[in-house]
């Protein structure tokens, strides 16, 4: 039973460092998209802010394996603990005394 409940403590500290390290980098996908804005830059001047942009453009979307990554990651962390509490196995046999 102790050894059980080492097994679903390591996935509970597992999830909730997947879990934050997402929420991060959510937040920092979301921080990105505030840089980026919709606007065509026309003329010599221009062009360095439509660079700025593409460079901001191509980091958010960086970030989308990542974060696809995680999210199964994460996803896939809450399935054994919830399979073994839903479970009619029973996962440590007791023997009649």
């Amino acid at each position: 039973m102790e050894m059980l409940h080492t097994a679903l403590i390591s996935l509970l500290v597992a999830w909730g460092v997947v879990t934050v390290v997402l929420i991060c980098v959510l937040v920092y996908r979301s921080a990105l998209a505030t840089q980026e804005k919709d606007q065509i830059f026309l003329g010599a001047a221009g062009q360095s802010m439509a660079k700025e942009q593409l460079a901001v453009v191509a980091r958010i979307e960086r970030l989308s394996r990542p974060i696809t990554a995680l999210i199964v990651v994460s996803g896939s962390l809450q399935l054994p603990p919830g399979y073994w509490q839903r479970s009619d196995v029973p996962l440590v046999s007791v023997s009649s005394v």
